[in-house]
């Protein structure tokens, strides 16, 4: 769940009035990398990403489980080059590249792809992805009253500062397949159902979900500089093909500037900074 530099910064600047800490906004709103040595920050709230076959976790920091996602209104969708969490189906490690592409870790199944699948598209696609490549796509709701858009600062208003925060998380490997799954099929366009803004849809067919509460994620974070948005997540823990094609179509043009993968989010192992998962 990536919160771009104005949407950070305006959020936190909203939670820190919320909490009344200031000194959390100059903190963690600052753009450079994060430092990679330090004290791991032990007294934030339970962080993201991890591995979900791992149930462990000692940060006993709670807050309420946010409502079911098709009870709130979808705010923002985006996309990680490289999976940001882990699991059984997609737990090797991708090599970092160039503009925020790779890192992180990739399917199992993009090692078995046909040539046809890895065949190069007729089009750059989303600033420089290609077949085989692993997607970590992010669909973040909100409880306030607000209409998708773009970055985090979308997922709330001056009315409603500290919301509910859901994302729901699928990992693709992508393929050269018209074929395959479509991405326009997972998109926004305007959907609306039962008064919620919602995506078209979101794979049901990937394993039953593993929620847990979390975090905001991204590159700007670490085991030394931690997020203090309270995020339920909701992690698929298979992987699933994705017509590359499509993907680069919705980096086009989509109501969220969206047009290319953001950067991950180091995988968190320190116990005492993720919660167990129940």
């Amino acid at each position: 769940m990536h919160i771009g530099k104005k949407s950070r910064m305006w959020a936190l600047a909203m939670v820190a009035v919320a909490v009344g800490s200031l000194a959390t906004v100059a903190l963690i709103a600052n753009d450079d990398q994060p430092p990679e040595t330090g004290p791991a920050c032990e007294n934030f709230g339970p962080q993201t990403p991890r591995d979900i076959d791992n149930k462990h976790g000692e940060n006993k920091q709670t807050f309420q489980t946010a409502r079911d996602y098709k009870e709130m209104n979808l705010c923002n969708i985006h996309f990680h080059n490289g999976a940001e969490h882990k699991s059984r189906a997609f737990a090797m490690e991708s090599t970092a590249g160039e503009h925020g592409h790779g890192g992180g870790l990739a399917c199992a199944i993009s090692k078995s792809l046909s040539q046809a699948e890895m065949k190069k598209p007729a089009q750059e696609i989303c600033k420089g992805l290609k077949p085989g490549d692993t997607i970590e796509v992010h669909w973040v709701h909100t409880s306030c009253k607000v209409k998708p858009g773009k970055g985090l600062g979308s997922c709330m208003s001056a009315s409603c500062a500290n919301p509910e925060l859901r994302v729901e998380s699928q990992v693709f490997t992508l393929v050269n397949d018209p074929t395959a799954m479509k991405f326009g099929d997972f998109g926004y366009g305007g959907n609306i159902v039962n008064g919620f803004h919602q995506a078209r849809g979101i794979p049901s067919n990937t394993g039953i979900p593993v929620q847990f509460m979390g975090s905001t994620t991204g590159p700007k974070y670490n085991d030394h500089i931690c997020s203090p948005l309270q995020v339920t997540w909701s992690v698929r823990p298979e992987c699933a093909k994705l017509d590359i094609n499509s993907l680069g179509a919705w980096c086009a043009q989509n109501e969220f500037e969206e047009d290319h993968g953001h950067g991950v989010r180091p995988l968190i192992v320190n116990p005492k900074l993720f919660a167990p998962i129940k």
